[in-house]
């Protein structure tokens, strides 16, 4: 099992592109089984989750080629409406194939999902929306088994919380249904949007995407299209939180700047230097970072994939911080591991209390989830001495090549196999 062995007390600097994002991707490579026309994608990042949904798709009957950041996925002929245990076990978006297969196909058996273990994500919000549009439901042994008699009929669908992939699969669903959906309290989220602009390319007719109330009219078919992914506004919050830790230098082009900012703000409130501009972020911090507290919540809120960065930035930062979790109840697990570097943090029921000290010291860690394995890194990068961060599977399945890209900056890193 590959690990990644760290010698810190490094500056990062340079630049550095960033990569399309991970979680735009996964529900626009899922689109793909609306249409038996060829969807053609750019910026799609090589991770372990985007190799993934590949390979469930093509499990499908897709004709699914890569070359590079380049995807091709045909659905010309569906052999398979099933997602086997054995894929979305590993991936928790594997879920998204629930509503196109649906939709498309009249019938769907995906297993209940998997993936990071940091709190229950439980699929209600997406059945209670699919069965609003005509679906009939059954769990059975350990599987989702949805099947619609005939077309799906458009509906009024009123989530009881915001769920970002409940909001894309009902989206996909909705696409091809008969008549008007409208989905209330819908997700925010800027890959809600992507999915949406890659769905109108196809044929699709949404409105609303990127607020609170999303507008579908159904159409019958839809049809191939070439779409371009969106940056990965994670990443970019990870690598600016590295630079910031690191009192380093960093500009990274290729980025989304508009769709971070409370990330942003946070990194200022910290005292970093930012400039932005159209697709590009710089950063630069010449002294100890200033404690910062945030708290996580829908977006435009603080995303809860950057707070385990951020709380490793707290780490060595000067002063007091407070880190509210308020969207995964078991997002903390990274806590016990930073505590091996050195760490001064306490937990208060959903809230971290951080100390900033000095220096962190090098020791080995296990990362417990991809975000957390993020954190791990950071610490690293800033710890004294070696730091050797195991079950780094974790991290391949939401950054492509980290350890070359930050060697690219300056780090000292390496993957030992």
């Amino acid at each position: 099992m590959d690990k990644l062995r760290i010698r810190g007390g490094g500056r990062l600097e340079g630049t550095l592109r960033v990569a399309g994002a991970k979680n735009a991707a996964l529900p626009i490579m899922a689109a793909a089984l609306l249409t038996d026309e060829e969807l053609r994608l750019d910026n799609v990042a090589r991770l372990a989750d985007t190799a993934t949904m590949g390979r469930l798709l093509a499990g499908m009957g897709v004709l699914v080629a890569r070359d590079g950041e380049r995807f091709s996925l045909r659905a010309r002929a569906l052999t398979s409406a099933q997602a086997p245990y054995e894929l979305v076990k590993t991936m928790r978006a594997s879920v998204l194939v629930l509503g196109p297969l649906l939709a498309r196909t009249g019938e769907a058996r995906v297993s209940l999902p998997g993936g990071c273990a940091i709190g229950a994500r439980p699929v209600d919000q997406h059945l209670k929306g699919l069965q609003a549009l005509g679906a009939d439901l059954q769990i059975e042994q350990g599987y989702i088994v949805a099947r619609s008699g005939a077309r799906l009929r458009g509906a009024r669908i009123v989530t009881d919380l915001v769920t970002v992939t409940g909001t894309e699969n009902l989206m996909m669903a909705a696409s091809l249904a008969q008549g008007q959906t409208v989905i209330e309290n819908a997700a925010r989220e800027p890959e809600i949007a992507d999915l949406a602009a890659c769905l109108t390319a196809m044929g699709a007719r949404i409105q609303g995407a990127g607020t609170d109330r999303i507008v579908i009219d159904g159409v019958e078919r839809l049809h191939g299209a070439e779409y371009r992914i969106m940056p990965d506004r994670i990443e970019t919050a990870t690598f600016l939180a590295a630079a910031a830790a690191t009192g380093g230098d960093v500009t990274l082009q290729g980025a989304a700047p508009g769709t971070l900012d409370a990330v942003l703000e946070k990194l200022r409130e910290t005292g970093a230097g930012v400039e932005l501009g159209a697709d590009w972020i710089r950063l630069r911090m010449d002294h100890r970072p200033r404690a910062v507290s945030l708290r996580t919540a829908p977006y435009p809120a603080f995303p809860t994939d950057a707070q385990a960065q951020f709380l490793a930035l707290n780490c060595i930062a000067d002063g007091v911080a407070r880190i509210s979790e308020n969207i995964f109840e078991n997002r903390f697990m990274h806590v016990l591991e930073l505590q091996r570097l050195g760490g001064k943090i306490d937990i208060d029921g959903h809230t971290a209390i951080v100390h900033g000290v000095d220096h962190l010291s090098g020791a080995t860690v296990m990362a417990t989830d991809l975000r957390a394995s993020a954190s791990l890194v950071i610490a690293g990068l800033v710890a004294r001495g070696e730091t050797t961060i195991e079950r780094i599977y974790h991290l391949d399945r939401g950054y492509e090549q980290m350890e070359r890209r930050l060697a690219g900056l300056g780090a000292q890193i390496e993957r030992v196999r």
